[in-house]
């Protein structure tokens, strides 16, 4: 099992910066692949960013450019640096992990954290 624990939301005026954070507990071996997504009111849910143990990302086109996604590895710590913040990405931000178990893949999540974006 993989315990994922986030950190760092809350509310910040439009253009504003937050810097939400994830760590993770547990059988951490083979932990391939960690993120975010989030989901709004009324939305699906969405990626937002993720990063391999290689360090390779991948970004939603609406947050490129804007956020950026690194990774501890000594730590099993995911960061998430959210700048130019807009009211659009008021969501509940939820830590993402996928590790690979046999021939399988199997997803962790987070509770989430809120992050609400004022205008």
């Amino acid at each position: 099992q993989v315990q994922l624990m986030e950190s760092g939301g809350g509310l910040v005026q439009a253009g504003g910066s937050l810097k939400l954070s994830c760590a993770a507990s547990g059988s951490l071996f083979s932990l391939n692949i960690m993120g975010w997504y989030r989901q709004a009111p009324g939305k699906q849910r969405e990626l937002v960013a993720v990063i391999t143990i290689g360090g390779s990302t991948n970004y939603a086109d609406s947050v490129k450019g804007r956020f950026t996604i690194s990774r501890d590895g000594t730590k099993n710590t995911v960061y998430l640096q959210m700048n130019s913040l807009q009211p659009e990405d008021t969501a509940v931000y939820r830590c993402y992990a996928q590790r690979d178990v046999g021939l399988a893949k199997r997803d962790y999540w987070g509770q989430g954290t809120q992050v609400t974006v004022s205008s």
